[in-house]
């Protein structure tokens, strides 16, 4: 928790029936404001964009000194950079392309995972302790990222007529209903798809760091109150939190190019 959020959201005289007036200090959306490092001409310069512009560095600095001077043999640096590559590559693209369209995939949705995943981490991270993927405008730059490329791809692919066929789910068999279909689909597709592309990692990461922030701080509170065993039981569930935080930031990474590549998936497959 950085010494922003600290002096925004707490009150660290509270304790428990105290006669100050204050009660448990809950975290809230306060938990998820940063004052300006610095400012220029307006634009105002914060942590979150710091932890962003310092993932995009580690990303493209660990995949550049990985494979800059690749050899036959690899050392370390290029054997982890490797495996990771290869997950990707292997466990999600061919896995949902194949290999002969994936291959062409695969950098994009490399870069996508590390970078996603990355910023998800830094909630963890002693300092930093924030997902950057918790500010809602990161995941909507992504998820904007991949269905232009979707709608893009679809076009090409498919032609307009091909691409109205392709949104709205188009089937002649489907007899009756097909006019009610086609309605649902396109909307699902055309403005609900990018929508829940972009909430489902934002909400998790928000809910997670919620959480964290949560137990943090009531171990404090009941340290502070003299209620030893119950801070020991928060500390403990603070500790769980994390291990389970790993688990989740890595899922969501997973999970947001899976639906990446299976939207790329679908403006690829032919419709009669």
């Amino acid at each position: 928790m950085s010494a922003d959020q600290t002096q925004l959201a707490f009150d660290w005289s509270c304790r428990v029936l105290s006669d100050n007036g204050c009660g448990f200090p809950a975290p809230g959306l306060n938990s998820f404001l940063f004052k300006p490092l610095f400012t220029v001409g307006g634009f105002e310069f914060n942590k979150v964009m710091l932890l962003a512009l310092v993932t995009t560095l580690l990303v493209v600095t660990f995949f550049s000194a990985a494979f800059g001077k690749a050899k036959v043999v690899p050392g370390k640096l290029q054997m982890i950079g490797e495996a990771g590559y290869d997950f990707v590559r292997r466990g999600i693209v061919y896995e949902t392309l194949g290999k002969r369209e994936g291959e062409k995939w695969v950098p994009l949705m490399v870069s996508i995972f590390f970078f996603v995943w990355i910023m998800n981490v830094w909630s963890v991270i002693p300092l930093a302790q924030f997902p950057v993927s918790s500010v809602i405008a990161f995941p909507m730059v992504l998820a904007a990222i991949v269905y232009i490329t979707w709608v893009a791809l679809t076009f090409k692919k498919h032609g307009f007529v091909g691409f109205f066929k392709n949104v709205t789910g188009y089937d002649k068999s489907l007899g009756a209903v097909l006019p009610l279909v086609m309605v649902i689909e396109f909307f699902s597709n055309l403005l609900v798809r990018p929508f829940t592309h972009a909430v489902r990692l934002f909400a998790n990461m928000f809910a997670g760091h919620l959480m964290l922030v949560m137990f943090t701080v009531a171990s404090w509170y009941l340290l502070n109150s003299w209620l030893v065993v119950g801070a020991g039981v928060s500390f403990v569930m603070t500790m769980a939190m994390i291990l389970f935080e790993l688990f989740v930031q890595a899922v969501q990474a997973y999970v947001f190019v899976l639906l990446a590549c299976s939207y790329i998936q679908g403006a690829l497959a032919e419709h009669h």
